[in-house]
Protein backbone atom coordinates (compact mmCIF):
# COMPACT_ATOMS: atom_id res chain seq x y z
CA UNK A 1 0.00 0.00 0.00
CA UNK A 2 1.62 3.61 -1.03
CA UNK A 3 1.78 5.78 1.60
CA UNK A 4 -0.81 7.49 0.48
CA UNK A 5 -3.24 4.67 0.70
CA UNK A 6 -2.15 4.32 4.46
CA UNK A 7 -2.36 7.96 5.36
CA UNK A 8 -5.74 8.38 3.86
CA UNK A 9 -6.86 5.22 6.02
CA UNK A 10 -5.34 6.48 9.22
CA UNK A 11 -7.10 10.35 8.31
CA UNK A 12 -10.72 8.14 7.79
CA UNK A 13 -9.79 6.25 11.03
CA UNK A 14 -9.87 9.41 13.36
CA UNK A 15 -12.67 10.91 11.26
CA UNK A 16 -14.82 7.93 12.11
CA UNK A 17 -13.52 7.43 16.03
CA UNK A 18 -14.72 11.43 16.17
CA UNK A 19 -18.09 10.73 14.73
CA UNK A 20 -18.72 7.59 16.89
CA UNK A 21 -17.70 10.10 19.82
CA UNK A 22 -20.06 12.98 18.39
CA UNK A 23 -22.91 10.57 17.83
CA UNK A 24 -22.72 9.82 21.90
CA UNK A 25 -22.79 12.49 22.76
CA UNK A 26 -26.20 13.53 20.58
CA UNK A 27 -27.77 10.28 22.06
CA UNK A 28 -26.99 11.86 25.85
CA UNK A 29 -27.65 14.66 25.12
CA UNK A 30 -31.01 13.96 23.55
CA UNK A 31 -31.80 11.65 27.03
CA UNK A 32 -31.06 14.75 28.76
CA UNK A 33 -33.14 16.96 27.24
CA UNK A 34 -35.96 13.95 27.40
CA UNK A 35 -35.68 14.02 30.84
CA UNK A 36 -36.12 17.49 31.33
CA UNK A 37 -39.51 17.39 28.64
CA UNK A 38 -40.68 14.60 30.49
CA UNK A 39 -41.00 16.38 33.78
CA UNK A 40 -42.39 19.52 32.03
CA UNK A 41 -45.05 17.10 30.59
CA UNK A 42 -45.84 16.20 34.54
CA UNK A 43 -45.66 19.40 35.42
CA UNK A 44 -48.47 20.89 32.78
CA UNK A 45 -50.67 18.00 33.61
CA UNK A 46 -50.55 18.71 37.33
CA UNK A 47 -51.60 22.17 36.29
CA UNK A 48 -54.27 21.44 33.60
CA UNK A 49 -51.76 23.17 31.09
CA UNK A 50 -52.11 22.40 26.87
CA UNK A 51 -49.60 19.71 26.18
CA UNK A 52 -48.46 22.49 23.10
CA UNK A 53 -46.89 25.89 23.37
CA UNK A 54 -47.20 27.06 19.78
CA UNK A 55 -45.22 30.04 20.28
CA UNK A 56 -42.70 28.80 22.18
CA UNK A 57 -42.05 26.33 19.71
CA UNK A 58 -41.92 28.79 16.89
CA UNK A 59 -39.52 30.96 18.56
CA UNK A 60 -37.40 28.15 19.50
CA UNK A 61 -37.87 26.97 15.44
CA UNK A 62 -36.05 30.10 14.79
CA UNK A 63 -33.97 29.97 17.56
CA UNK A 64 -32.65 27.21 16.11
CA UNK A 65 -32.52 28.11 12.65
CA UNK A 66 -30.42 31.06 13.55
CA UNK A 67 -27.63 28.83 15.26
CA UNK A 68 -28.00 26.15 12.60
CA UNK A 69 -26.79 29.24 10.38
CA UNK A 70 -24.19 30.39 12.79
CA UNK A 71 -23.08 26.49 13.09
CA UNK A 72 -22.81 26.07 9.45
CA UNK A 73 -25.84 23.55 9.54
CA UNK A 74 -28.04 23.52 6.57
CA UNK A 75 -30.92 25.55 8.50
CA UNK A 76 -33.86 23.13 6.92
CA UNK A 77 -32.38 20.28 8.21
CA UNK A 78 -31.84 21.74 11.88
CA UNK A 79 -35.78 23.09 11.70
CA UNK A 80 -37.19 19.93 10.78
CA UNK A 81 -35.08 18.02 12.87
CA UNK A 82 -36.65 20.21 16.01
CA UNK A 83 -39.86 19.97 14.50
CA UNK A 84 -39.40 16.11 14.69
CA UNK A 85 -38.43 16.28 18.38
CA UNK A 86 -40.95 19.17 18.77
CA UNK A 87 -43.98 16.18 17.69
CA UNK A 88 -41.98 13.63 19.98
CA UNK A 89 -42.17 15.92 22.98
CA UNK A 90 -46.12 16.78 22.70
CA UNK A 91 -46.90 13.23 21.97
CA UNK A 92 -44.92 12.29 25.46
CA UNK A 93 -46.87 15.60 27.55
CA UNK A 94 -50.06 13.83 25.72
CA UNK A 95 -49.44 10.93 27.24
CA UNK A 96 -49.01 12.58 30.56
CA UNK A 97 -52.55 14.43 30.28
CA UNK A 98 -54.15 11.56 29.70
CA UNK A 99 -52.86 9.72 32.71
Amino acid sequence: MSNDVTRAQELLKEHRESIDRLDAILVYTLGERFKHTQAVGRLKAAHDLPPSDPDREAKQIARLEDLAKRADLDPEFAKEFLKFIIQEVIHHHEKHQDC
